[in-house]
Parts: structure tokens; C-alpha cells; sequence
């Protein structure tokens, strides 16, 4: 999914103050354009924090009734330096990139989409998705693979059951899963349904810090209340992590060891500085102008950087004026 707000600020993700306890980050709401615009929660990033591990943009939409809300139609557009991980719990979504891609985006069903040194992809709800649920998550890529070849993965995994808990591992390890997808820096990606009264303690790497999300109901993380569309975060230090159910609750366990690294967000780029921003734009431009206008098919780009999305016909999207001051990576 692209970043189409209207007017995307420049976010800094960089390695933030490690909390005691427990932090609750509320969602804020962003429309992301359009006559019809679909609107999402957001957690990361935040003025809280701006990354979990290398997990750095968490967008959280749905339930929607498309004959409501409109359907899900996010034309080509460009990415750097990251991976997509698209996870439904509703609906059904075409996922098409300019790397030769084609897949169905389902609930249960991991789609990570790596850009690297760049790709394009669009993202267009079925006819028969009449409601849509899920998230968005983007995932930092470290500057020694950044530059790869663009790919795509897809992995179903199968449900864990225990008492009073079902658990769906799509990325790393837990509750005794193991996802086979490679990821370029250690990853957990979880979907845990629980039971109205439900405590599950989970086993977790005391390298890596957590992100908790309630897509329903509410629970508790060690102890500290966490509401629908909240995401709870823990630093690093804990080998395991206790979740209840204070209703019937779903919700993701998203973690990885601190990045490391700080990591320039702009718009659909990941990058380390402001002239590799400036660049990419470019490129995106370069490639979707014809005579001074934006192409009306996005089978007529030019080549370039981010490719043609296979089979595509859409408009696809310019990129957005950058700000008028400079872009800079802190910490």
C-alpha cells in the first residue's frame, strides 16, 4: 500500500529511548487520499517511537464495508529500501509489481513484497471482497542489503491452538512455528486470537523488542491495559511476555532486535539521506511524465529504476513536492 496522504511530512525513524515497563502508542488517523479516502490507523511511526526492531510503518484499517467506504484501488507507485508485509483478516486484494508478480493478498496469508534498490506495485481490492480488514506493516531493510534485487514471498501458515488462543506465525518464532520466509534482519510477525479470559504467556527473545496491537477487543501486556487500535511496546530484556484477554481480542505481535541503524522515511522511501530522497523522487518522475504530464496508463512509464507493474493499466501516482527544508536523519 502506498503512503497517500495528502500531505506526507518528512518521519525520521531512528533508534529511540529504551522504557521501563510497558508503552501504550495510540493510533492516529490518516486519510490516504481520493474522492473516497480510506482511512487507517496509525501507530508507527510516532512521536513516541519510530521503530520496533526493523518493523518502521504500522497501519491498521477495517472493518470497512466497501460499499460504504468504496473499494481498495492504490495505483503503481514507487518503493526503496524495504519490504511490505500485507496481512488480511478480511477481504481479498490483487497484488501486482513491476518484477513480474501477481498474487492474491488473502486472510491467513502472508504477501512480503521486498523493493531493495526499487520497485512498483499496485494493490486493487477483488469484486468480491465486500468488506476489507487487515493491516500494512513496512519493514526497514539495513543498508548492507538495501540495494538487493526487488522479489516477492508468499507463506500460509498453519493455526497453533492452545488453551483458550489461536496463533498464526508468519515471520520468525513462536509458540513452537517457525515461518521458513527470509528476512534481512530477525523478525517475529504473529496473528493471536484469544478468548474472553484467555492468559497466554509466550516464550520471546530477550534480544528483541515487542510491539503488541489490539486490532479487536482489549487485553492486558505485563500487566498495562492496551485498547483496540493501541500498540503496546517493550524493550529489549524480557524472555516472555504476558498477554490476557480482558474480552475476545485479536491482535499482532510484532519484533526484532533494535535496528541499529537510523533510516530516513519519506513518502514510499526508505533511504539514509536527503539526496538519495531527492534521486528517487526524481526517477519516480521521470519515469511516470510524458510531455510534461502524468501517463494515463501506467503501461505507457518510461523505464526506469522502479519498472513497469505487470499488466497494470491504472494511472499511476506522482510522487508529492518535497518540503522546503532539508531532510535530515537524528539520533
Amino acid at each position: 500500500m502506498s503512503n497517500v496522504e495528502a500531505r506526507p511530512d518528512e518521519v525520521t525513524c531512528a533508534p529511540g529511548p529504551e522504557p521501563a515497563g510497558v508503552e501504550v502508542i495510540v493510533s492516529r488517523e490518516v486519510p490516504l487520499g481520493g474522492l473516497r479516502a480510506m482511512t487507517v490507523r496509525r501507530t508507527l511511526p510516532s512521536r513516541e517511537r519510530s521503530l520496533v526492531g526493523a518493523w518502521c510503518f504500522v497501519d491498521h484499517y477495517g472493518p470497512d464495508a466497501v460499499a460504504d467506504t468504496g473499494a481498495m484501488s492504490v495505483a503503481p507507485h514507487p518503493h526503496t529500501g524495504l519490504q511490505t508485509v500485507s496481512w488480511l483478516f478480511t477481504g481479498e486484494i490483487e497484488h501486482r509489481d513491476s518484477a513480474g508478480h501477481h498474487a492474491t493478498v488473502r486472510p491467513g496469508e502472508l504477501n512480503l513484497m521486498t523493493a531493495g534498490r526499487g520497485i512498483s506495485h499496485s494493490e486493487v481490492s477483488t469484486a468480491d471482497a465486500s468488506v476489507l480488514h487487515g493491516v500494512q506493516l513496512w519493514v526497514a531493510m539495513p543498508d548492507e542489503v538495501r540495494h538487493a534485487d526487488p522479489g516477492f514471498d508468499h507463506y500460509a501458515p498453519g493455526p497453533v491452538v492452545g488453551d483458550g488462543w489461536t496463533a498464526w506465525v508468519f515471520l520468525g518464532s513462536l509458540v513452537g512455528s517457525d515461518s521458513p520466509v527470509a528476512t534481512a534482519t530477525p523478525l517475529l510477525g504473529a496473528e493471536l486470537v484469544l478468548e474472553p479470559g484467555a492468559a497466554l504467556t509466550l516464550d520471546v527473545d530477550p534480544a528483541f523488542e515487542h510491539g503488541v496491537l489490539v486490532d479487536t477487543g482489549a487485553v492486558t501486556v505485563a500487566g498495562r491495559a492496551v485498547a483496540r487500535a493501541e500498540l503496546a511496546y517493550t524493550a529489549p530484556g524480557l524472555a516472555t511476555l504476558e498477554i490476557v484477554a480482558t474480552e475476545p481480542a485479536r491482535l499482532l505481535v510484532l519484533g526484532g532486535p533494535p535496528f541499529g541503524e537510523q533510516i530516513m522515511m519519506w513518502w514510499n522511501f526508505v533511504a539514509r539521506s536527503h539526496e538519495e530522497i531527492v534521486d528517487f523522487r526524481r526517477e519516480w518522475q521521470e519515469q511516470v511524465t510524458r510531455d510534461g504530464r502524468i501517463v494515463g496508463d501506467s503501461q505507457e512509464l518510461a523505464d526506469g529504476r522502479f519498472g513497469i507493474v505487470t499488466g497494470d493499466h491504472l494511472p499511476p501516482i506522482p510522487a508529492p513536492e518535497l518540503p522546503a527544508v532539508r531532510l535530515r536523519p537524528r539520533g
